[in-house]
């Protein structure tokens, strides 16, 4: 059930209320006893993900996957010089 307040007791407690709407909790802020604002979490959307979105966009090279020429592997491996 949401918490309803006056928007005069909103202003005072602001912090207080924000913190306790990024928890979960909904907040109603009333003017005059009508309601006027609901406090809620904050929350993005997501969009699901689309397999081959990105298809003819990338290109791989045949020889990705091919061994490092020696002197690069030293590299690496911390064979190289400094």
């Amino acid at each position: 059930m949401a918490k309803t307040l006056n928007l005069y007791e909103a202003k005072t407690h602001l912090s207080r209320l924000v913190d306790e709407a990024a928890a979960g909790e909904e907040i109603v802020i009333a003017k005059a006893g009508v309601p006027r604002a609901r406090l809620v979490p904050f929350t993005t959307k997501k969009r699901p993900r689309r397999p081959g979105g990105s298809k003819g966009r990338i290109r791989i090279s045949a020889d990705f996957d091919a061994p490092l020429p020696a002197d690069m592997l030293a590299a690496f491996s911390g064979g190289g010089k400094r």
